[in-house]
């Protein structure tokens, strides 16, 4: 094995790999399972777009928060959000997250510093705001990361938010998963400037633009952006670009795209497959090792999906719990 020339640890570079590996298996096999059926709601997935939450949340603690999307699950994975409970939430049931109530959008585990995924296009922002005055009046060092999508970054509450953070100097970071279709319309339709750092600048906000499919450059700008957010540097932006392999939902005809988008993509712009050559490339991990992975996630999978179909539903008695909160 050679030198590594990469700013992580073989551990490390291990620990995302198998990050990157275990979001793509869980939302392949969901493509699988929700055509049989029984998956109730709507499902939205994050295949092709694993590097920019595992490159984002490698820096992350528990204590940092996040606010995600309709299209939440690598985001929780990322986040540190349990496989099993993660599964058992999207079928519904009784062992899920949040107790089979919130679904496929809804997942959240605040212990983990998830504030939840959101059916609502650009929510995530003011809630974020929230975290980010949270942590800065206790003085802990942590950090708010809202992500939203091309369509989203139009909402008003996403331009309000970047307004406030800016004027409050929140320790937040922006983040924009560009993967170029807002639902079925493209970015170069519905939004005017070229690049999303001009909306940034904007506000007095500094902002980047990094290739999404590449774990490295995001790792990198996530981490500049992160490391002056927590020293009281205030808010700032980063859009990846980036695509997915699957519709805006499952079930979406995906008429919109160009006939063998998907196919191309798959093949020249997989960040898993860019990340696991440039490791053993280098020569700092060999395909044995990823292969291990690749078993061990797998068997993940094959189980939290036989947990979660074997789960109990929620009591009827639980309908009107968790509606109200106590102080």
């Amino acid at each position: 094995m050679s030198n590594n020339p990469f700013p992580l640890s073989k551990v490390d570079l291990l620990a995302a790999y198998k990050t990157m590996r275990t979001i793509r298996e869980f939302e392949e096999r969901l493509h699988v399972e929700f055509a049989k059926g029984d998956i109730p709601g709507f499902v939205h997935l994050y295949a092709g777009e694993e590097a920019c939450a595992t490159g984002i949340m490698s820096h992350l603690t528990d204590v940092d928060r996040i606010a995600s999307t309709h299209r939440g699950h690598g985001h929780c994975i990322a986040k540190g959000v349990d496989v099993h409970e993660m599964m058992a939430e999207i079928y519904g049931k009784a062992t899920g997250a949040c107790r089979g109530k919130g679904g496929s959008m809804h997942i959240a585990d605040l212990s983990k510093g998830m504030m939840g995924a959101n059916g609502i296009l650009g929510a995530g922002a003011p809630l974020i705001c929230g975290a980010g005055l949270a942590a800065k009046f206790r003085g802990d060092g942590g950090v708010g990361i809202t992500f939203f999508g091309d369509g989203a970054s139009n909402q008003g509450t996403v331009l309000e938010s970047m307004n406030l953070a800016a004027i409050w100097n929140l320790p937040v970071i922006f983040v924009v998963e560009n993967n170029g279709y807002a639902e079925s319309t493209s970015v170069d339709y519905a939004t005017a400037v070229d690049s999303y750092v001009d909306r940034a600048s904007g506000f007095g906000l500094p902002g980047v633009t990094v290739d999404g499919t590449d774990f490295f450059a995001v790792h990198e700008a996530a981490g500049e952006m992160i490391k002056r957010a927590r020293e009281g540097g205030g808010p700032s932006l980063l859009e990846c670009k980036m695509i997915r392999f699957f519709g805006h939902f499952e079930g979406d005809a995906q008429t919109y795209k160009a006939k063998g988008e998907n196919e191309w993509n798959r093949a020249n712009r997989d960040c898993i497959k860019t990340f696991a050559g440039r490791v053993t490339g280098a020569g700092v991990i060999s395909d044995a090792e990823l292969g291990v992975i690749d078993r061990e996630v797998a068997a993940l999978i094959d189980d939290a999906v036989a947990s979660a179909k074997a789960a109990p539903l929620p009591a009827a008695r639980e309908l009107t719990t968790d509606v109200y909160v106590a102080y």
